[in-house]
């Protein structure tokens, strides 16, 4: 029995087929079986039931998988003591959304990068729902999503909260009066992005407290189009606070004030309940110390 054996099949036991538990550890899927062949033949036992379309793990194999997640966990962390290079190795995949990708995810990817020299990171950006779902599946390690978690196998930790205004284009705020309410959205279209993203759930909020019908809405999945579309088009829109002020400041955009406050809207790094690799903690610290919404995007 080796650790590359224990690695292979903690792998294709916890993602959600061989091809991924493959790229997690830089093998072909060949290549990953035989490893795990050779761990059955070396424990007498079979641990996965390959009778099916989806391969199953066998009574034994759910008996290892915890003590082979312990092994890995003991031998990562005696890597990052003993090994000469400082940190962590191998793959980090991150899953965060456009707001975080525009404004601190540089910030993340150099503390990674000062820390731990030898992850090889990778970002995937998508909305919320997408990001979990994917964590899910363990196609990536963590995801930075907005709310706690509300998949059973998944945990949030709290990060940070992200701000935002309403705001128009300055002919159509002053014909507002300067002022959004449930009759300014049945006459103009709310502009934002679609359903399954964090912004959705603080919209939806200020919709029921404000006692508003169902908007007509333009939806689109990036926030630099949205700006656009409201400079452009109308409409009538959330942006995050800095962005706001620096589009209302150059005269494109100009601030709408509410009858009903506008909460914000609490972001948390997410990552799987049975996941307790050192990977996950360091991200968990780091994540923890440059998460800042409040930062300008070059976008604008």
């Amino acid at each position: 029995m080796t650790l590359k054996q224990l690695e292979a099949f903690y792998w294709a036991a916890t993602c959600g087929n061989f091809a991924l538990a493959a790229e997690r550890v830089h093998l072909s899927v060949s290549s990953l079986s035989k490893r795990i062949a050779e761990l059955e033949r070396s424990l007498g036992q079979a641990l996965f039931d390959r009778a099916g379309h989806r391969a199953a793990l066998t009574d034994a194999g759910l008996r290892l998988l915890p003590q082979a997640g312990a092994l890995l966990q003991q031998a990562d962390g005696l890597r990052q003591t003993m090994g000469q290079a400082p940190g962590l190795v191998g793959p980090c995949r991150l899953g965060v959304g456009e707001l975080t990708a525009l404004t601190w995810l540089p910030a993340l990817v150099n503390a990674l990068a000062e820390a731990h020299p030898a992850l090889e990171v990778g970002v995937h950006v998508d909305i919320g729902e997408a990001l979990s779902a994917r964590l899910d599946r363990h196609e990536l390690d963590v995801a930075v999503i907005a709310g706690p978690a509300r998949r059973p196998s998944l945990v949030s930790t709290p990060l940070t909260q992200a701000t935002f205004a309403w705001c128009a284009r300055p002919d159509l705020a002053a014909r507002l009066g300067g002022t959004v309410d449930a009759a300014a959205l049945q006459a103009h279209p709310l502009v934002g992005l679609p359903a399954g993203s964090g912004i959705t759930q603080l919209v939806d909020d200020w919709l029921r407290r404000s006692g508003a019908q169902a908007p007509r809405r333009l939806d689109c999945n990036h926030w630099g189009a949205i700006a656009g579309l409201l400079v452009h088009r109308g409409g009538i829109g959330l942006l995050p606070v800095a962005w706001a002020a620096t589009l209302c400041g150059r005269g494109l955009l100009a601030p709408l004030d509410s009858p009903v406050p506008l909460g914000a809207l609490d972001y948390a790094l997410h990552c799987r309940r049975d996941d307790l690799r050192p990977l996950v903690q360091a991200l968990r610290e780091l994540t923890g110390r440059v998460a800042d919404f409040t930062v300008s995007s070059s976008v604008f």
